[in-house]
């Protein structure tokens, strides 16, 4: 495959995000990577567009790269999308995808802007992926890099892109049918549904998701469900995990949901949300307090409505994934995209992919890492999960790092030890990328 790499950082060669790039080149060599550094280069692109768009039409997968810049993309980057568009490139039906790094502030509204012009151009966008600074650096990260591309490459494979938000359909019609009804696994998917008598609608998209499904699969209706009452936040269940009320609804949670391989989400728009049923259903999950007890799941939703306009509802549903760290398969609004999520969520159950959580998990948790720390007295469930899971990464534990950042601000901001240090500050910053890419290099030799 000819993987054409736009890296959008000012910083050329010196980008840390490019780093990422050559590593997934070093690894795959059975690909063709071809970089370019339209950031760095991006007044010689304006004067002569020509060459890099005819680099960029011959790829067969573009991959956006580059840093995350107070909310989105560095300027240089919006520049070169402007210019593709006033070119009228065409790359309708080309396949898309970005790599950022950042502190994950953010990171989502930046990769939401390049979705959204790469669907203006009418590419098949697949979601990118958005790593910490040094991820990298770590084993970790090498891991969630490679099966970021393996998901990549299964995505090109078999023809699976994200649906285009922007085009607008207020009269939602579903017409029903899953062609083919495959050989079902051991795998185990509930499907928590809130389904009324009359929806009729709902019900047929999940009769076909449940046939299209290669796995084992039942339905909860938590609109059937005995609750005596919505969550009182009386924190009986802080201690213990135990609910306050008589219902049983934390047994069943843990053993009729939680036990599954997939959780799938199934209701009716209502109200620019998902219902009073739901939202019960969601408040009394408190019994699990903060704990990401579903850690590593995928979720998938199937929705009846027309879920494209309700942009709160579509974070919300993002947001849930990104704090539990749970892969979002998709979510299934028509015939098309329910076809979509049933092969995304199998691919995830089948190979267990997860991907690194982007700004709305990373910023969650560390609001909840701070607020457990102080009530740690009083949500003794939550505080024994979090030291356990290692969620008390407080920056002020890295001792080291500190020292060294204040011996380099005295160093840069020394006139005479500046100069002398030219272009080694960035050389310094890529040493430990560097060192992980001659690894790689090494253990290919062996």
């Amino acid at each position: 495959m000819k993987i054409c790499v736009l890296n959008g950082s000012p910083k050329g060669k010196y980008s840390v995000t490019l780093q990422t790039l050559l590593y997934l080149e070093k690894l795959y060599s059975a690909h063709t990577f071809e970089i370019i550094h339209i950031g760095q280069q991006i007044k010689n692109f304006e004067k002569n567009p020509k060459d890099i768009i005819e680099k960029i039409k011959n790829a067969d997968m573009i991959i956006f790269s580059y840093p995350v810049y107070t909310f989105i993309a560095p300027s240089q980057l919006h520049r070169f999308i402007e210019i593709i568009k006033e070119e009228k490139v065409d790359l309708e039906n080309k396949f898309v995808t970005q790599v950022t790094t950042s502190k994950h502030f953010y990171d989502m509204t930046a990769h939401k802007y390049v979705e959204d012009n790469c669907h203006d151009l009418k590419m098949k966008v697949v979601k990118g992926l958005s790593l910490d600074m040094e991820d990298l650096t770590t084993k970790e990260g090498q891991n969630s890099v490679v099966s970021f591309f393996e998901y990549l490459l299964n995505c090109y494979n078999n023809d699976l892109y994200e649906p285009n938000p922007l085009i607008e359909h207020h009269q939602v019609e579903y017409q029903g049918g899953i062609l083919e009804e495959p050989v079902k696994s051991d795998k185990r998917v509930v499907i928590v549904a809130d389904i009324k008598e009359d929806d009729t609608k709902l019900k047929l998209m999940i009769d076909d998701f449940i046939k299209g499904l290669p796995h084992q699969s039942k339905i909860i209706n938590i609109h059937e469900f005995p609750f005596m009452g919505g969550c009182l936040g009386c924190f009986n269940c802080a201690g213990s995990g135990e609910c306050v009320y008589k219902d049983h609804f934390d047994e069943f949670l843990r053993n009729e949901i939680q036990t599954n391989d997939a959780i799938v989400i199934a209701f009716t728009i209502k109200d620019h949300s998902m219902g009073s049923i739901f939202k019960m259903y969601d408040d009394r999950q408190f019994c699990n307090g903060h704990r990401t007890v579903t850690e590593g799941m995928p979720f998938a939703y199937i929705v009846n409505g027309d879920y494209e306009i309700e942009h709160n509802l579509k974070t919300i549903v993002e947001a849930r994934a990104e704090v539990g760290h749970n892969f979002l398969a998709g979510v299934g609004y028509n015939k098309e995209t329910i076809e979509q999520t049933i092969k995304k969520l199998d691919y995830a159950i089948e190979n267990k992919y997860v991907q690194p959580r982007n700004f709305y998990g990373v910023g969650g948790m560390k609001i909840f890492r701070d607020l457990i720390w102080i009530m740690r007295g009083i949500m003794k469930a939550d505080h024994v999960y979090y030291k356990k899971h290692g969620v008390y990464d407080f920056p002020q534990k890295q001792r080291m790092k500190m020292i060294l950042m204040c011996l380099l601000g005295l160093m840069v901001r020394n006139p005479k030890i500046k100069k002398k240090m030219g272009n080694k500050f960035n050389e310094g910053m890529l040493a430990p990328y560097k060192k992980v890419l001659d690894n790689l290099e090494k253990e290919k030799r062996l």
